[in-house]
């Protein structure tokens, strides 16, 4: 039995992610994407995982530079993903970061300061997968924001707002 690719698109459409932003910088460029392929692996050694594309100007700067930055969105940075996914309108030669807050860490990697929480990361190993690349790194940092707000969450190409499940 085969899957065409659009029915798998709308099954994987059912299912609720949050959003990060995939950041690197090397010898004075930076670049940077939405991202919501990722998970923790481990926390002994602290591990984590994202997908991306081979082709991207992020995933190539990733495999030079060797660092990068996973900076998880808060509901209220809807803008911040549609920019770094490339949808955004921004003035002639401004970049991704246009706008955009950063801090750095272990790694020098961008970090975007008003997110939830980040990780600064050392690249690890990279997994090929058809067009992708499974992109594994070790954690060398990490922070939460003491701002108490809850991640974006993303299903079915749209944002939404987690609410709270009270017990019944």
């Amino acid at each position: 039995m085969s899957i065409d690719a659009e029915n798998l698109k709308q099954t994987m459409r059912c299912w609720v992610s949050g959003v990060t932003i995939v950041t690197t910088a090397h010898e004075g460029q930076r670049a940077g994407l939405t991202a919501s392929s990722f998970t923790s692996i481990s926390v002994e050694p602290p591990l984590i995982l994202f997908s991306i594309q081979h082709y991207t100007d992020t995933f190539k700067l990733i495999e030079q530079s060797g660092i990068f930055a996973i900076s998880m969105l808060r509901e209220d940075q809807a803008n911040l993903s549609a920019q770094f996914a490339g949808f955004a309108q921004l003035p002639e030669g401004a970049d991704k970061f246009y706008n955009v807050n950063l801090t750095t860490a272990v790694t020098g990697a961008p970090i975007l300061a008003d997110s939830i929480a980040w990780l600064d990361c050392r690249l690890e190993a990279i997994y090929e997968a058809s067009i992708s690349r499974i992109v594994v790194g070790e954690v060398v940092a990490t922070g939460q924001n003491p701002d108490p707000r809850y991640p974006l969450a993303y299903h079915n190409r749209g944002y939404f707002n987690l609410v709270p499940q009270t017990p019944p």
